[in-house]
Order: structure tokens, then sequence, then C-alpha cells
């Protein structure tokens, strides 16, 4: 379950609700969240995982309950997609955009599925990964919150571990969620329960196995951008939509 519990979608839309507040007149032009999506392809990783990852993860980027979470928020959402691997093999997929329309998610997942794997015999550097996606922030467009998904299949076997991530890179006000991939245990996301997730609100959602991906991002997705979507609702007078419980 994490860290946010039944009541962690109303909490951060409370927190929503109280930025928007302080800056009215920009409300719905204020980007309201910078999202990175870093995705493991370290050498625990096959071709034929790679491509459904990358195939999933453009699918999960189009799916209709996706898009309608990304673009029906108070503001637009900035998103940024990298691979990872070894200590120096980050490679940066998509650049930060701004999602502001249907067509904006359509050319991020076309960019997603041209995408041709830059590392494949590297081991698995969870904390490099980690630093680089808290250097990345600093080049992202300012945005009421920050979240970073990391997706992986295995734990970190090369580098500093991410405890000193989080220690020595600046991770203040970013959450970190994760994406856990499995195989014949659970133990992967035992992980990222204890070592991996950071922050208000942070979760883990776990995939069976490479082929349970695309549905494991797409769930991920729109649970991260949901609580957006209820500070729109509170903010307009709407009627809020039932909370499910994770």
């Amino acid at each position: 379950m994490g860290v946010d519990g039944e009541y962690g979608p109303l909490v951060r839309a409370a927190a929503l609700l109280a930025a928007l507040a302080a800056t009215p007149a920009a409300a719905q032009d204020q980007c309201r969240l910078a999202l990175q999506l870093g995705m493991d392809v370290s050498a625990s990783v096959d071709q034929a995982e790679y491509r459904i990852q990358v195939e999933g993860l453009a699918a999960a980027l189009v799916d209709p309950i996706v898009t309608e979470a990304f673009l029906n928020g108070p503001g637009p959402v900035a998103l940024s997609i990298f691979e990872w691997s070894g200590r120096f093999q980050q490679d940066i997929i998509v650049d930060w955009v701004m999602i502001e329309t249907e067509a904006d998610l359509l050319a991020v997942a076309e960019r997603v599925n041209q995408a041709i794997r830059g590392n494949q015999d590297f081991p698995t550097a969870l904390g490099y990964a980690l630093g680089f996606a808290s250097t990345r922030f600093r080049e992202a467009p300012a945005c009421l919150f920050q979240t970073l998904d990391i997706s992986g299949d295995g734990q970190n076997n090369d580098g500093f571990p991410p405890s000193a991530a989080f220690e020595h890179f600046d991770f203040d006000g970013v959450t970190v969620n994760g994406l856990a991939i499995g195989g014949a245990s659970r133990e992967i996301e035992e992980y990222y329960l204890e070592q991996v997730i950071h922050g208000p609100g942070a979760f883990v959602e776990y995939a069976l196995n490479h082929d349970d991906f695309a549905e494991t991002m797409r769930r991920k997705l729109e649970r991260e951008l949901r609580a957006m979507i209820l500070g729109d609702a509170l903010t307009n007078g709407r009627d809020l939509p039932p909370i499910t419980t994770f």
C-alpha cells in the first residue's frame, strides 16, 4: 500500500488546492505536475522484454483514461522519459514537454514507440538512476509538484544504493513512486517498498512480469494523476468521483 493508504488521493488534492489558492489568477495556466518516467534497460531485460516495456508505455500514455487524467486537471503536466541501467548509462527518450492536448500525448507515444535501446549489457545502478533523475528536475518547467516514476525488475547491484541517492541528491518535495516487475516471487515489490519509494503519497505498483507492464503502467499513471483531477473537481465545485482504495 505504500505510505498513501486509503486517503492519499484526498491528501494530495488538498495540498494542490492550497497551492492553487495562493495563485488563483494563474491556476489554470500553472503546470501542476512535473512527471518523470525512468525505465529499466539493464542486462536483466532482454530485447523482447524491452520492446514490451516500450510498447506498453506508449499504449498506456494514449489510453483514454490516462489521457483524461493528463488533460482534465487544473493546469498542464510536464513530462520527461529516460532509460537507465549502469552507473553512467542514462538516455533521455523524451525531454521535458508540456502536455496540453491529446496530440501532445500522441506525439510522445510515437517517440517512445520509435525508441532504440541505448544500452543492454550494463548492471542495475538504481541509485545512479535516482541521482540522474534528481538533476533532471532542475531542468523541468516550474510546476507545483514533482513526481518520479522508476520501474525495474531487479535490485541495485552496481554503485551506491537508493538510500545514498536520497541522502546526497536533492529530493526535497519530490515523490518517488515505483513500478516493480516481478517473477517467481514478490521480493522486488518488497525491495521497492522498503528502499525505493520516497516522499508524501509514494506507492509501488506491481507487475507480475513484463507482459503485465502495460496494464500496470496504465494503472500507475491513472493513480498518480487522479489526485489532480480531484483537486480540479473541488476547485470548480463539481461532485467528487468515488474514492478507490488501493
